[in-house]
Parts: C-alpha cells; structure tokens; sequence
C-alpha cells in the first residue's frame, strides 16, 4: 500500500461527489505547494505542543521547520488548550479517557484501501471526539457533513466502539486562523447509516473507475481539473446565451450565470495556467508561441545601492509600517491585540452578492429601506 490512500479521507469531498475522479487523477503527479508544506509544519508543531502539554516528552522541533513564526506557535498552544478543555470536559463522565495523537484510523471496511491520520481523538463513555487542525486561511472549513471528519470518526469507531459505550460523535475543525471551531455531533448510529447506505456504494464505484462525472466545487483540488471533459462541457453550456450583455438577458437567464460564473472563471484560469505548462515543456499549439513576458528593472546589489545613495547624500530606505497581516506574523496574534488593537477597525466592506446559503446576514439597500418605510 503506497503512502497516500487512492480513496483518502482528505480527498472524500471530491470522490464522493465525483467517483470517477479518483482513478482519472491517478496517475497525476502529486506537485505540493508552499501552503501543504506549511500545513505540515503547523501540524509537526501542534503535535508536539499537545505532546507537552499532556505531559509527554517530545523533542521541540521549531528549529527544523522551515515556516515556524510566532503566529504558528500561538496556533499549537491554542490547539493543544483545547484539546486540554475537551479533555477535561470528558472526565467529568469518564474517569480516565483515553487521547489519541496523529493516530492511523482505518476505514477499509467501507471503502477499498481507506485509511486516515487523525490529529487527536479523544474516546470517553458516551462521546467519541474527532479533532482536525486545519492552518490554512484561504477556504473556511466547515464541521457539519463534512466527509473527511466522518470518515475519521468511522475508523475510530472501528478501534473503539467494542471497548466504550459509544453513543454520539463530536468531530471539530480547530482553524485558528480563520478564527473558527467548528463542532458537529452526531449519533453513532446515523454515522453508520451513512456509511452503509451512502459511503460504501460510492466508494465501491470510484475504486473501480465508475459513476458519472460531476462538477462543482469540489474541482478546485481536483489533480485532473485541467483536462476535464466533463467540466469544460459544463462551463461551455454558458455559451448558450451567445455573451448578450445584461440588458438583453433575462432575469432567470442572470440567475443561472451567476451560479455558474465563478467556476466558468476558476476553469478558464486552470486552462490557461496548463496550456502555458505544457508549452514551456515542449509542447506546441497551433497559432500560438512562447515569448518573453514583460519584467521590471531590478537592483543587482541592494547593499551596493543603499551605500552609493548614502553617498549621494540620499536616504535609500523607504519608511513604511507593516501591513496587518505582516506584523501579526512578526508579534503574534495576542501581542498583536494587546499592543495595537486600539488602533485598528474594519471598515464596512463592499456589498458582494452571493448565493443564499452564504452564512452571512443579508444588507439592506437603500431602495429596500425605502419601500419598508
């Protein structure tokens, strides 16, 4: 069994949504990313912090991680505080619960070859709690339904539910940078449920390549997004309006792009950033050709530079404050607040439209308030 799962619980949004991407991305090179790399680092970090707070000894490993700064040191020893409170909690109905770190859980019995690591687990008499750090704080992440955790919770489950009395299961993001903890409890019953009449059926269709092909959110991450038929099929069915512009349209007409728009614009950059991929590896498209992009003069020597202007009789430096999210990194989140948060607002932001499942609170324009008085 390689390393990574062809069913992973990390790629589960996607699978279950889109069976057949799972053998399509196959055999697509896994690149990484800075942000992935980051993420691991924060996760080694939260490890340890957790590890020590426990009581357990473990090795610092800051030194060795290439994006330690404050703000992630402040995010593992909040990571490690909470799992302190939950644990703490679950003693009050469980003598000695038992706290589970970076633990293999397997949920082979329901999907081929299916295994997961799961930040924490804590298993009490009467809860099972999941906890995953997530760092990142580009996409917020959701507890509720979310496939990932369920599947945690099913391995789990598969350990422990003969050894505890298992009735409910709390799986929880802990996202520090988003300021979100997410927490979703569900009977023990309704997950099996799930697994039986939803997760197995599926999982038997992507491991063997089949199902139909489905498009939506869940492409973003999708190894195969560029060369998709079935998604350039789907944002091409906006080229029935002919690119009328507005006026022309009708209302419904709107509605329907504006569903589809921000996919049809994420699927037109994909294809843009693999075709120029692929040309700056050797391949050639008809009426098109590689040239030198546009780039602006640099200094060779900036120490050279500031000592010649110094010279001159002229300051070289720019004088700047640093941007918010610069300095936080540089002091930390709680050093942040202490020494600068009097001096810091959010001013109202601009009106976006979004669909109605957006969780944030309607506004009211100006015409609206008009017509209710």
């Amino acid at each position: 069994m390689g390393k990574h799962a062809l069913l992973s619980a990390s790629s589960s949004h996607r699978w279950l949504n889109c069976p057949p991407s799972a053998r399509l991305s196959e055999s697509c090179e896994d690149k990484g990313s800075n942000y992935a790399a980051e993420g691991t680092d924060a996760h080694t970090l939260c490890e340890y912090k957790l590890r020590i707070a426990l009581g357990i000894h473990a090795k610092d490993p800051s030194a060795d991680l290439t994006y330690f700064n404050e703000e992630m040191e402040e995010c593992a020893i909040g990571y490690a505080a909470y799992i302190l409170e939950l644990v703490e909690a679950a003693k009050q109905n469980c003598v000695d619960p038992v706290v589970l770190i970076e633990q293999r859980l397997d949920f082979s019995r329901y999907v081929e070859g299916g295994f997961g690591t799961g930040d924490c687990v804590v298993i009490a008499d009467g809860t099972l709690h999941i906890v995953d750090y997530k760092h990142g704080q580009g996409v917020l992440v959701e507890a509720e339904d979310n496939p990932q955790m369920k599947l945690y919770a099913l391995g789990a489950l598969e350990i422990f539910d003969g050894i505890y009395d298992i009735d409910t299961v709390s799986m929880t993001i802990y996202q520090p940078r988003r300021n979100n903890v997410s927490t979703h409890t569900v009977f023990k019953d309704s997950l099996y449920q799930w697994a039986d009449e939803i997760l197995k059926p599926t999982a038997e269709l992507a491991y063997a390549g089949e199902g139909e092909f489905s498009c939506g959110e869940w492409c973003q991450f999708c190894k195969s997004k560029h060369d998709c038929r079935a998604r350039a099929e789907r944002n091409m069915e906006l080229a029935r309006y002919d690119f009328h512009l507005p006026p022309l349209l009708a209302d419904d007409e709107v509605e329907d792009i504006l569903g589809k728009i921000d996919d049809l614009i994420s699927w037109a950059s994909d294809i843009k950033d693999y075709a120029l991929q692929s040309a700056v590896s050797g391949k050639q498209w008809n009426g098109w050709k590689l040239v030198e992009g546009r780039s602006n003069r640099r200094y060779t020597d900036e120490t050279a530079v500031a000592e010649a202007v110094s010279g001159a009789g002229f300051d070289p430096y720019e004088h700047k404050v640093l941007g918010i999210t610069t300095m936080t990194s540089l002091i930390g989140k709680n050093r942040f607040e202490e020494v600068l948060g009097s001096y810091i607002e959010k001013p109202q932001g601009k009106p976006t439209l979004v669909p109605e499942s957006d969780k944030r609170p309607a506004i009211h324009t100006a015409q609206q308030d008009f017509n209710e008085f």
